[in-house]
């Protein structure tokens, strides 16, 4: 009997705002390419955030080592550890029901060569159970990409600017001006597809160049600050909800923020201040007696 016949609407396949009640794959990834059908992601670090963007439908989430910046209160991403990453993505995991949950692999746990990635990738798959990893680098990083495919761990690859290089940048600049630029990006992207990725973030890239590597590519582009023709976006989801304090009340050209998180949250803290020194807290009505 067809959906026609009873009268139902047929079940959306969508990643957002889908019928489905189990865990997102990289297999429904690869299907929103095919469909043309963009996507959101956003990182979460803690079961309680997680639950409420799974409830949101988002479908994919990154426990990304932006939790040093956001979370943890380094300057920057490199200071995070395995160990970090493993208690706070098994946190989201533990927080979600139907978002594919992709771990980062730190600086540091990759970079010596595929042994050392498969083992770092595993400790994360096992003890946080996580779905798939990211780890940051084009070509240079293919041999560890293809290794952990091959072992049965799905990757998501990171090019353009990747910030555990924060030191070698000499800051966050714009990745893929110029031709030589351009032409090595698109061999990095390139380079992680042919490795067996099954997507891949452009951070920072020029609108134009991040939608040349997105059509040319048959795995999905996750954009940050990459223009809109990448396949699906993501943001930091401190960034995304207001919560971020950035130096100087200068907000990146790329983050769009839709809400005042941090402002509603000192002003519930104030409340609550207010009211204990005032007596006004607890109440009768929170109180046992």
């Amino acid at each position: 009997m067809t959906s026609a016949m009873t009268g139902q609407k047929p079940a959306t396949p969508g990643l957002y705002g889908g019928t489905s009640s189990r865990r997102i794959t990289v297999r429904d990834i690869a299907a929103a390419k095919r469909r043309g059908e963009k996507w959101p992601m956003l990182t979460a670090y803690d079961a309680m955030t997680a639950s409420v963007f799974d409830e949101a439908g988002i479908p994919v989430m990154l426990v990304g080592d932006s939790m040093g910046n956001a979370h943890l209160g380094y300057e920057s991403t490199v200071p995070v550890t395995l160990e970090q990453m493993t208690m706070l993505a098994g946190a989201v995991v533990r927080g979600t029901r139907r978002a594919l949950i992709v771990g980062d692999l730190p600086f540091g746990s990759y970079q010596e060569g595929a042994v050392q990635a498969l083992r770092s990738a595993t400790h994360l798959v096992k003890e946080a159970g996580v779905g798939a990893v990211k780890l940051e680098g084009g070509e240079r990083s293919a041999d560890q990409i293809r290794l952990l495919v091959e072992s049965g761990i799905p990757v998501m690859a990171h090019v353009g600017l990747t910030p555990q290089s924060v030191h070698a940048y000499g800051g966050h600049p714009v990745q893929g001006r110029g031709e030589e630029a351009a032409q090595q990006l698109l061999r990095d992207a390139k380079a992680v597809q042919d490795a067996g990725a099954f997507a891949v973030v452009l951070e920072l890239v020029t609108a134009e160049l991040a939608a040349e590597v997105t059509r040319g590519l048959h795995i999905p582009t996750v954009g940050i600050g990459s223009g809109v023709e990448c396949d699906a976006q993501v943001l930091v989801w401190t960034d995304m909800a207001g919560m971020t304090e950035w130096p100087g009340g200068r907000v990146p050209r790329f983050v769009k923020q839709y809400g005042r998180l941090r402002e509603a949250l000192g002003e519930a803290a104030r409340a609550f201040a207010d009211d204990v020194v005032g007596g006004a807290y607890p109440a009768d009505e929170h109180s046992f007696h």
